[in-house]
């Protein structure tokens, strides 16, 4: 018995509403990038859904990139972080003017 397209969708808009919400209201920079690994991972289950859905796989693939992308993408945000926090030691958002240091 197959779970239907429909399941892992709600599953998807559940999972992408609580990484937006855990970006706009967080002030934590590591919060910041956890909601939109959060919001990315709740696209790579929708692509993987219609892949399953269609029968092929297109939607996978692209999932393998995505998650090379957000790989990338947390290298990168975690560098900056280290860095604002060793200038500022904080990483509150809130606290950063405009990136002058």
């Amino acid at each position: 018995m197959a779970i239907p397209t429909a399941h892992f969708l709600i599953l998807a808009a559940l999972l992408f509403g609580v990484g937006a919400a855990g970006v706009l209201l967080r002030r934590s920079g590591i919060a910041i990038l956890l909601g939109i690994e959060l919001m990315l991972n709740a696209g790579n289950l929708a692509l993987a859904a219609f892949s399953s859905q269609h029968g092929n796989l297109d939607g996978q693939v692209f999932v393998f990139f995505v998650m090379a992308v957000a790989a990338a993408e947390v290298a990168v945000g975690l560098a900056i972080l280290v860095a604002i926090f060793r200038k500022g030691q904080s990483i509150d958002v809130d606290r950063l003017n405009i990136l002058r240091w």
